[in-house]
């Protein structure tokens, strides 16, 4: 598992730079975005892996690993999003740095705590499983989010996203180690 723990490390590391230089370039512009706009983007993105794995061909150049990313952010805005409400302000650079890591580390102690109990399992998936998990988990997440986030015995909106990270984590540790012994 140490091996698990390390490659998560990188993925966060690839994914923080990349929330990193786009909060440079735009701001938290996503403050004013209520998480179900949020999901939405989640949806998109999950969407377009989906349709590149099944057609084997992307026309717009990028492939499924930014579309990964993208998942990984998205939900982590989401979680923020959850915390703090949808705002017209934005937010200090260093607090949303603060809340990113928080929420990518409760995520991978989720994902460690599992792992124990599964035992990694997860290796001998298929990339494509963990799209459909993906959109398993936002078809979820939008019930209860129409639900006004009301469940009677499930897991809400935030273990949601959670998954979903996780599963998106997944694939970018085959994507980035996937010829490594």
């Amino acid at each position: 598992m140490e091996k698990t723990n390390q490659q998560y490390d990188r993925v966060i590391e690839i994914c923080r730079n990349l929330f990193t230089q786009k909060m440079s370039d735009y701001g938290t512009a996503w403050r004013i975005l209520r998480p179900q706009s949020l999901t939405d983007q989640i949806y998109i993105k999950a969407q377009r892996i989906r349709s590149i794995e099944e057609k084997g061909i992307s026309k717009v150049g990028e492939g499924i690993r930014p579309e990964f990313i993208g998942i990984i952010n998205y939900c982590i805005m989401g979680l923020i999003q959850l915390e703090l409400g949808p705002s017209d302000e934005e937010l200090q650079g260093e607090k949303t740095l603060e809340l990113y890591d928080k929420y990518f580390i409760g995520a991978k102690n989720l994902m460690m705590d599992k792992n124990h109990d599964y035992g990694e399992a997860w290796r001998n998936m298929r990339i494509s499983s963990y799209t459909d998990l993906i959109l398993m988990k936002i078809k979820r997440t939008k019930q209860i989010e129409d639900n006004q986030g009301k469940t009677l015995v499930s897991e809400g909106i935030d273990a949601n996203y959670m998954d979903m990270i996780n599963y998106a984590v997944f694939a970018m540790i085959k994507i980035e180690f996937e010829n490594e012994t």
